[in-house]
């Protein structure tokens, strides 16, 4: 499948070191916003959304993880960006591990986020991907959006979970359904030690949709890799832990004072 032209904002000073920041299932590019300003101060931010959500095109048929890179690639050859961090939560992170280790001269520094390098559960998504096919994305809202929070969080934040799940409702149907089955078929368990670029690796303790044992196994696999837990988080644990994530992405990209 040819690369998709991926929607993507970028701020930040011109030649200051470019992070990519990747988004979760579901989301935009719009979920990194509690990240940005404090990145933009000392990098240049490149958020993209993947294909099938936001104002990215949608592909025909199923994608894999190599599509998912390759949209990424295509998007740094565009803004003619040799090298970048990479910071991808979910799918994002998914698809950061994979362009780590195929294509590690375009990967300087590697931050996962609330994924795994092995999902399972290929039926899950099998039938997540019929149901947005054939009943729309609207009828995934509620479930998926009940997982990317802690219930004492979206009862605290009741405009910004609506906000969420109306993001995923306008999802295009056919691009999260392609998407899943990407997740569905994922499996980088062997090429983890493959991966050099220096890895931070983050889970929200309270996250059921990967929960901590998925980025354990992620640190374990990479050399050197450090693994940091934020709590209470659950799925999007940049949103539920803004200050905390912020911080760990700073110091571990080099922007910290």
């Amino acid at each position: 499948m040819p690369p998709i032209d991926v929607h993507a904002v970028v701020e930040g000073p011109e030649g200051a070191p470019v992070v990519l920041l990747s988004n979760s299932l579901g989301a935009t590019l719009e979920m990194w916003e509690p990240q940005v300003a404090a990145l933009a101060e000392r990098f240049r931010v490149v958020r993209y959304d993947t294909r099938g959500h936001g104002r990215s095109p949608s592909p025909e048929g199923d994608s894999t993880v190599d599509d998912l890179a390759d949209d990424v690639l295509a998007l740094l050859d565009r803004l003619r960006i040799p090298q970048a961090h990479v910071v991808g939560l979910s799918i994002g992170g998914m698809t950061g591990l994979r362009l780590a280790a195929r294509n590690p001269e375009r990967v300087d520094r590697l931050v996962v986020l609330c994924s795994s390098a092995y999902p399972g559960n290929p039926d899950a998504w099998r039938d997540r991907a019929a149901t947005a096919r054939t009943q729309g994305t609207g009828a995934l809202a509620e479930a998926v959006v009940g997982r990317w929070f802690t219930p004492a969080f979206a009862e605290a934040n009741p405009e910004l979970v609506a906000r969420m799940r109306e993001t995923i409702t306008a999802s295009d149907d056919e691009g999260y359904a392609s998407c899943c089955a990407a997740v569905g078929a994922l499996d980088l368990r062997d090429q983890l030690d493959a991966i050099t670029a220096p890895t931070l690796v983050i889970s929200g303790a309270d996250d059921p949709a990967l929960p901590p044992e998925h980025q354990q196994a992620i640190a374990a696999g990479i050399r050197g890799a450090a693994l940091l837990t934020v709590a209470p988080a659950a799925h999007i644990a940049n949103i539920e832990q803004p200050q905390h994530v912020t911080d760990a992405l700073l110091a571990h990209l080099g922007g910290a004072a």
